[in-house]
């Protein structure tokens, strides 16, 4: 299945947009669950035009730069909804190259492992913060309304998943320093 062929009607059905404001999408709220690059997203563009899902009008930005605006179209939107409301069985668990690396935490001295641990703690705590900053600027009852509702559950789920990832490796960590011990 071309998961990011609906990833991207998803967003045009929200509202027109170019390829570029897809980009940037990718970038913020999508990218907290999501990711797509540059060099997938104009050749999964081209297809859905292709196929008839999207349409584009060309506009000026600026005095000289042409862009591509998208729009859905009535069987991009059929086919959208019709995805949107399947149900899904569970993906495979995602990569996490991190977790690689300590699986394999035994061929390490303690030393490296704990440094390792305590870089991604470091990140990770960032990455946490960044979301909970992101999810106090939302208004809670005008996110349980419209497009919003989407942006808010996913949030709120990828909060969770950093506090969760958190306390992995504050154990982590706890246990290496009690071993030492």
């Amino acid at each position: 299945m071309r998961t990011l062929k609906y990833a991207i009607l998803g967003l045009i059905n929200r509202k027109p947009m170019t390829g570029y404001d897809i980009m940037k999408e990718f970038r913020s709220a999508l990218g907290n669950f999501w990711s797509a690059k540059h060099s997938q997203i104009y050749p999964e563009l081209k297809k859905l035009t292709k196929e008839g899902l999207l349409e584009y009008k060309t506009v000026m930005a600026g005095e000289t730069l042409q862009k591509k605006l998208y729009t859905i179209t009535e069987a991009g939107h059929t086919d959208f909804m019709q995805w949107l409301q399947r149900s899904e069985e569970i993906e495979p668990t995602a990569k996490d190259i991190f977790r690689l690396r300590m699986y394999f935490a035994a061929q390490m001295d303690g030393g490296t492992v704990n440094n390792l641990l305590e870089d991604q703690l470091s990140q990770r705590s960032v990455k946490l913060e960044h979301l909970k900053d992101t999810m106090q600027s939302l208004n809670h009852d005008t996110c349980m309304q419209g497009e919003a509702l989407g942006d808010y559950l996913v949030l709120d789920g990828a909060i969770m998943r950093e506090e969760s990832y958190i306390t992995w490796l504050k154990k982590c960590i706890d246990l290496i320093s009690n071993y030492k011990k």
